[in-house]
């Protein structure tokens, strides 16, 4: 073996996107104090990578750089090389890419930040190419530079990271001084000012590169249900139907790609995560609810097959990501020819299957296929035409089975997997799917049996069954509500109670002592210069967001004050940033809504037939307790004391502390809360 100095050692880590790079010449660490140690001991800087395994420009970069004998050569002798798992510490990554920030670089992966001894970053950027080209210098140049830096302007490295360490602490304490009054006349105009930024003919914010985020739509959704305003209705629903029939939808083996790189949603890049798809699936339920859209029904079903098929990970919960790469090339998996359709199926049906999915013999990408049906979002979907196609569909899945598959990122993160459980879950409800609600089930006792450290502590990501053992705000604040989604679903006390405990974690080791919300990392992770702090969703919602609609939820499913005094102390501590920062709020400020306007929805005895009315209702700030006969709910609940009505399943409809009357015919049940979503 090499000496421990000298020799690549992730080859010791279970990172999929860290175990690509082991055999790199690059004298690779992990994240970890030996890494920090060497960087002291040899009085070099450190080089900090971050990426992820299903990241194209990383392959690039790795392909061009890391692989590269003379380059690695040049890191080993002038850094002490980090290699991070963007998806495996998110903390890590969050906290340089504010540093990268500040320095007036745009962010993104690989990132490439050059640290002292200390963890302090100085300078950064993200991908370098090899040699100078698209404006950028050379990566040997920039590590030269960077070197000589270090070593011959002390002064300079020392006031650099001093500044950057100071501007950091002082973004992650910002907050209460300014906090405005919010109401829902705010929420209301914030609505009004995102709809007027939406693509009006294909849907989406803004001009490509566009994401799906699914955190603005369902802000804008539930403007909708709250206004009844029909440019916010009619945004949502553009978007979604856009996206569906558009490339970036896998047409052949569900699930939806990470973007799209043109205004049209037609080219995607081809990477699929886990979040998109588990916050479009809770967004395609919503929606449905009102529309009764059959695509929307379609690619909601079509995407849980997907997960359940090729996503499954060691433990029963999901895998994190699919690669946008196979054999070295973007897409190659995905993409076809009009020669491999005519191939495959009849000429009756290719030229059926050609008309509907936009194959033409000089393709629509590079030559080649990216299959969509963008053009049918004018054409009605009929029985028929659903049902000629879905065999033809499974010709073409099976035959691309055969390929070489893009690589998948096998980790099961606790984040992730949350936001997951708490969609099928919802889906289930919805459209009447109790194996949907049962897949949900398993993933969770996944979770529950494999990462965890007793009942209180989550762990953050598990692969060939080694656990990452601190968990972040999101890991919990995801999880929370993926137990109060299957409590709300099952009735079943336990999913509560957990809730519960892990909500007493969080307020234990992330809530920030000065009372600004909470911490991304805990109080004993211990291997953070900074700890972050931030309410802004990205492409995951914002672990504060997602605490202010669990305490909400919480408040309302138990009635305990405490609950509420959290939630709104979140919304207060970020300040005047939940206006400045949004749409990239609007997990939180959609949260506020629920805190501010939420009904109780109690069902006492329920067979099935009240619930199902409440899971098909439109309504989305609600909850739902069920309770059995003799089982009371806990005081300062307004539904304490209620019982069933001569025996009969009974609901009781809360809001602003007052229940209404018994109801036990689900028409009436029906009827009331068509009201609320009326008024």
């Amino acid at each position: 073996m090499a000496p421990a100095a000298s020799r690549n050692r992730l080859s010791e880590e279970t990172s999929p996107y860290l175990r690509q790079h082991k055999d790199n010449p690059v004298h690779w660490y992990a994240w970890g104090d030996e890494a920090f140690t060497a960087a002291r001991e040899s009085n070099r800087p450190i080089l900090l990578s971050v990426g992820y395994a299903a990241c194209h420009w990383c392959h690039v970069m790795a392909h061009e750089s890391f692989e590269n004998p003379e380059i690695a050569a040049l890191m080993n002798d002038l850094f002490i090389n980090i290699k991070v798992d963007r998806e495996e510490r998110p903390d890590v990554d969050a906290l340089y890419q504010g540093a990268l920030s500040m320095i007036g670089e745009r962010g993104g992966w690989p990132l490439t930040m050059f640290l002292t001894s200390a963890g302090e970053p100085f300078i950064g950027g993200t991908y370098f190419p090899s040699e100078r080209r698209y404006g950028r210098p050379s990566f040997p140049d920039v590590l030269s530079h960077v070197s000589q830096i270090f070593h011959e302007q002390p002064d300079r490295v020392r006031h650099n990271a001093d500044s950057l360490k100071e501007g950091l602490i002082q973004v992650n304490a910002d907050g209460a001084a300014t906090a405005p009054p919010l109401s829902i006349a705010t929420l209301n105009d914030l609505a009004d000012s995102l709809v007027q930024h939406l693509d009006p003919h294909r849907g989406g914010v803004g001009q490509a590169p566009k994401f799906p985020m699914p955190f603005a739509f369902d802000f804008l959704w539930r403007a909708w249900l709250r206004t009844g305003d029909q440019r916010f209705r009619l945004g949502v629903i553009k978007v979604l139907g856009a996206m569906s029939e558009g490339g970036i939808y896998d047409h052949l083996g569900g699930g939806f790609a990470r973007y799209s790189t043109d205004d049209d949603w037609l080219v995607p890049h081809f990477e699929k995560m886990l979040y998109d798809n588990a916050q479009l699936i809770e967004l395609m339920t919503l929606v449905w609810k009102d529309t009764k859209s059959t695509l929307l029904a379609q690619r909601t079903a079509e995407t849980i097959a997907w997960l359940d098929r090729e996503m499954t990970g060691e433990n029963g919960a999901f895998c994190a990501t699919l690669d946008a790469d196979s054999e070295g090339e973007e897409g190659r998996y995905y993409v076809w020819t009009a020669d491999e359709i005519n191939a495959l199926l009849p000429p009756e049906d290719a030229a059926l299957f050609k008309e509907v999915y936009d194959v033409t013999p000089g393709g629509n990408w590079e030559g080649k296929v990216i299959l969509n049906r963008s053009q049918g979002l004018t054409v009605e979907r009929t029985e028929d035409l659903e049902s000629r196609l879905q065999p033809m569909r499974e010709t073409l899945l099976a035959a691309r089975e055969i390929r070489i598959r893009p690589g998948r990122d096998d980790k099961v993160l606790a984040d992730w997997n949350g936001l997951a459980i708490a969609a099928l879950t919802q889906a289930g409800l919805t459209f009447d799917r109790p194996d949907w609600i049962a897949r949900a089930r398993r993933a969770y006792a996944g979770i529950l049996s494999t990462m965890t450290h007793g009942m209180h502590r989550l762990g953050h990501a598990l692969c060939q069954g080694r656990l990452q053992t601190t968990a972040l705000l999101e890991d919990y604040a995801a999880m929370i509500k993926a137990a109060l989604a299957l409590y709300e679903g099952t009735g079943e006390a336990s999913f509560l109670d957990q809730a519960k405990l892990w909500t007493d974690t969080v307020e234990q080791h992330y809530r920030d002592p000065a009372g600004r919300g909470y911490f991304q990392s805990a109080d004993d992770a211990g291997d953070m210069i900074v700890r972050v702090r931030s309410i802004a969703d990205t492409s995951q919602p914002a672990g504060n967001g997602m605490m202010v609609h669990v305490l909400a939820r919480l408040f309302l499913l138990t009635g305990e004050q405490a609950f509420r005094d959290r939630g709104d102390a979140v919304v207060r501590s970020h300040g005047d940033r939940i206006l400045q920062q949004f749409p990239h709020t609007a997990t939180a400020l959609s949260g506020l809504e629920l805190l501010a306007e939420g009904l109780q929805v109690v069902l006492v005895d329920d067979d099935g037939t009240l619930s199902q009315v409440v899971a098909l209702s439109p309504l989305a700030t609600f909850v739902v307790g069920r309770i059995s006969s003799g089982h009371n709910l806990p005081e300062g609940h307004p539904a304490r004391g209620k019982t069933a009505i001569d025996g009969k399943p009974t609901a009781y409809v809360c809001e602003a502390g007052v229940c209404g009357l018994p109801i036990t015919d689900a028409r009436v049940l029906l009827d009331t809360l068509g009201r609320k979503h009326s008024l």
